[in-house]
């Protein structure tokens, strides 16, 4: 890897959904890879990447640790190449009645998706701006718009980071490095019934094509916006509309989604 002239990508959470096809998107146009997930599976799709022509670093770790975030950084370093683009997606969402869900499930996910998030943009945001240059990602959510009854520390968690991208993307304006906030509606991956929330209208109903959300974040980060609704058309009109509304009327708007057994 360290005799590649093409430029380096890092992706989180790259072994399948939206991570998957943000790593083919990069490897697509001219990035060689670092790729983690928390499963081996990160080294099964790895193959993938390289019949694109792309260089491929594999690292198993799990994120929600600090010392996976590390093992991450110190993994990236031995490349002895800078950080051209890096897309943060790890992360994971858990459904149902907050007074019911598992506290420990909960922190879990808050590290994962709040604290090896920032973990990682202080290890690389510092080196891009050293070298004048980069591109960060960040997989928030529609959700991130609304309060999320029902899955309401996983919609607090996508606030944060559309919250934290927004404030990198102002503060490092005049770096050369530039910060987005990638925003999905509901997309076809593992996420609900990892969320147990297949019984949820949001769990049941159409979900839009991980490959497109993942196209519309790429070429979002690679000009350079701020954020993007990724998803259909559908995303793009209730993100607007939902902005003008008051919190109390988003929230009941976002119950119908998530409510436990809304499905039926």
């Amino acid at each position: 890897m360290n005799t590649s002239n093409r430029p380096l990508a890092v992706v989180t959470g790259a072994s399948n959904g939206i991570g998957y096809e943000l790593a083919k998107q990069f490897a697509e146009n001219g990035f060689d890879l670092v790729i983690t997930a928390t499963d081996s599976k990160i080294n099964e799709v790895a193959p993938t990447f390289k019949q694109m022509g792309a260089e491929v670093l594999t690292v198993q770790a799990d994120l929600a640790e600090y010392e996976g975030v590390e093992t991450l950084y110190q993994a990236i370093q031995s490349t002895g190449r800078p950080v051209d683009a890096i897309a943060i997606n790890a992360g994971f969402g858990l459904g149902g009645k907050f007074i019911e869900t598992d506290l420990q499930e909960e922190i879990k996910m808050i590290n994962l998706n709040i604290t090896s998030s920032v973990h990682l943009a202080k290890r690389v945001a510092k080196q891009m701006v050293e070298q004048g240059k980069g591109r960060i990602l960040f997989a928030s959510s529609i959700a991130a718009l609304m309060p999320g009854p029902f899955e309401a520390v996983y919609a607090a968690t996508k606030t944060f980071l559309r919250s934290f991208s927004q404030a990198l993307h102002n503060e490092l304006k005049d770096s050369g490095v530039t910060v987005t906030a990638l925003m999905p509606g509901p997309t076809e991956t593992n996420f609900f019934h990892r969320a147990d929330m297949d019984d949820t209208r949001a769990g049941a109903n159409k979900k839009d094509d991980p490959a497109q959300v993942a196209k519309q974040g790429f070429e979002a980060m690679m000009a350079g916006k701020d954020e993007v609704v990724g998803g259909s058309v559908m995303n793009k009109v209730q993100a607007a509309v939902v902005q003008a509304l008051p919190e109390p009327l988003k929230a009941a708007g976002h119950r119908q989604l998530t409510e436990p057994g809304s499905a039926n």
